[in-house]
């Protein structure tokens, strides 16, 4: 299975989770691609709009290689080889810091537009256009639990079935569109997988913070393209 975009993405996924319309849920996307998204299902939802930020601990040899993932909370959960890649606990904890710096600063960016919502018994359905080792989904989760939400709920479109697996062990509910067999990355299962900026997700946590129910950037920022 695979999506136009992430509009076609979302749309499923809002089809999906038809069945929270009536409980006003909290719709949480992990930036930066899930939050246009994000935009899209809190509206046909009727739900609230707001990020969740956890970064993916680095290998010391390679950047995009992850061994664990902290959250904005400072919650820090490392993979049980890390060790064999290089990582020693003093590297683990100045990349902790590090990211933490760094989503320090993110979140001050998005709280000068709306401040956070509070997740407190709520229903939270953090989003994500796809997991590929989970492990930043599971940051999120781990971190939104300190909030006591009334149900835990993750909306992916793909996922690998190992991912799929670790983070069931964290949410309530998963809905996953689609668990392909050979699952090599996210972006293959898109015929569209444009980057978006910064810029794209101020302007919808913009319109978010001012209440604007017309999604005038979720459809537009990330058009639709016909399947090939």
């Amino acid at each position: 299975m695979s999506f136009r975009d992430r509009t076609d993405a979302a749309n499923q996924l809002a089809e999906r989770l038809g069945q929270y319309a009536g409980e006003h849920p909290l719709v949480l996307a992990i930036p930066r691609g899930a939050v246009p998204m994000g935009k899209i299902i809190a509206d046909a939802l009727d739900g609230d709009l707001d990020v969740v930020l956890a970064a993916k601990l680095p290998s010391p040899n390679n950047s995009e290689f992850a061994i664990g993932t902290v959250a904005e909370n400072g919650w820090m959960q490392v993979a049980a080889w890390a060790g064999e890649t290089g990582a020693t606990p003093e590297y683990m904890e100045r990349q902790k810091q590090l990211l933490l710096e760094k989503m320090r600063r993110r979140r001050e960016e998005y709280t000068a537009l709306k401040a956070p919502l509070d997740a407190h018994d709520r229903i939270v359905i953090v989003v994500d256009d796809g997991l590929a080792t989970g492990l930043t989904m599971i940051g999120a989760l781990e971190a939104l639990k300190k909030a006591q939400p009334r149900k835990l709920i993750v909306a992916v479109p793909v996922a690998s079935a190992s991912a799929l697996a670790d983070v069931s062990e964290h949410a309530d509910e998963v809905i996953c569109l689609s668990t392909p067999r050979h699952f090599q990355s996210v972006g293959q299962h898109y015929d569209n997988f444009a980057q978006v900026s910064d810029e794209e997700v101020t302007e919808i946590l913009r319109d978010a913070a001012l209440g604007r129910s017309d999604p005038i950037s979720a459809a537009k920022l990330v058009p639709s393209v016909p399947r090939r």
